[in-house]
């Protein structure tokens, strides 16, 4: 994925780290806490301290996802330092960065003095370390649209936010039941859905499989994703496979429009090479934009959107 990464933006970067590492345990899964371990399947996050909650002042979070969550939900001038791929909201960018998923600077996060820190569940040498130090840990995975929304309520009330979180989520939850409405009843066409590849190839392609946000996302936008018996997140097709599988579409995710006209015109002549599949022959490939399609956080929405509207144009007219 390395070569490929020079032209992503931090938050496709993320998002692709998390999905290998949960579908290749590149970092372990924790295993000591029982209920830590049931976050990879049930897509919850969990509080690691068990003392009593005290009031929430000052929190760092190193998930994009869960930043923009306690943004949405009014948490967000408790937000003293984010991760390095954080973009979103701008008011992000004057907060301390503070390193990534492989690499979280747990000495500068220690200075800020937060009273919460949000990790991955992967990371789970940082949260031996905070939880030595007496700071609580909300710990999460990426799972499906149900955990996002689960996600979203428990970190409400985590922070001293219920009310907020619960409207945040009803409020996404009713746009989701919207697009559903709007594609009911219509064919689904069988698609390939794309969030890496090495640029102006089909080298190092990365798909969705049949579980988590990006399959519930293309479900959601009325789609039937080719590898949705591969209850995996992540898959790495040969190309032999997607002329089995023969998608009747083609939609690949990246989280902002490749500036170069000459570079983008190459990525999408590089399907020329698979001709006789049904979503190239019959010019059904198209590219997403927005890093609403790779974070699975309040806007996740306005990306399942955007899936509907390529592939139910009639819907939204």
């Amino acid at each position: 994925m390395a070569a490929g990464q020079a032209r992503l933006t931090p938050a496709v970067v993320c998002v692709c780290l998390l999905l290998l590492i949960d579908a290749t345990g590149v970092l372990p899964r924790p295993a000591v806490d029982g209920a830590i371990a049931d976050i990879g399947r049930t897509g919850t996050a969990t509080l690691l301290a068990a003392e009593t909650p005290r009031p929430v002042k000052r929190i760092v979070s190193l998930v994009p996802a869960l930043t923009e969550m306690l943004f949405a939900i009014g948490a967000g001038p408790n937000v003293v330092g984010v991760s390095n791929f954080d973009s979103f909201p701008p008011a992000v960018k004057g907060l301390p960065h503070v390193g990534a998923l492989l690499d979280p600077d747990t000495e500068r996060i220690l200075t800020l003095r937060p009273d919460l820190v949000i990790t991955y569940g992967s990371q789970t040498d940082a949260q031996a370390r905070f939880e030595r130090a007496g700071i609580r840990v909300f710990t999460y995975r990426h799972s499906g649209i149900d955990g996002v929304l689960a996600t979203m309520r428990r970190l409400g009330e985590t922070v001293g936010r219920t009310e907020q979180a619960a409207a945040a989520a009803r409020d996404l939850e009713m746009r989701l039941d919207s697009i559903r409405s709007r594609v009911k009843g219509r064919p689904r066409p069988r698609t390939l859905l794309v969030f890496e590849r090495m640029p102006q190839t089909l080298r190092g392609l990365y798909v969705s499989g049949g579980a988590g946000f990006l399959s519930d996302m293309l479900d959601t936008a009325g789609a039937a994703n080719v590898f949705g018996d591969v209850k995996r997140e992540s898959v790495q097709p040969s190309q032999e496979t997607l002329l089995v599988r023969a998608p009747e579409v083609i939609i690949e995710i990246r989280a902002q429009r490749l500036a170069n006209p000459d570079e983008a015109r190459r990525d999408r002549a590089a399907w020329n090479t698979l001709a006789s599949l049904p979503a190239v022959r019959q010019q059904r490939v198209y590219f997403l934009a927005g890093d609403e399609l790779v974070v699975p956080g309040p806007r996740l929405a306005g990306g399942v959107e955007a899936m509907a509207r390529v592939l139910h144009p009639d819907a939204f007219r």
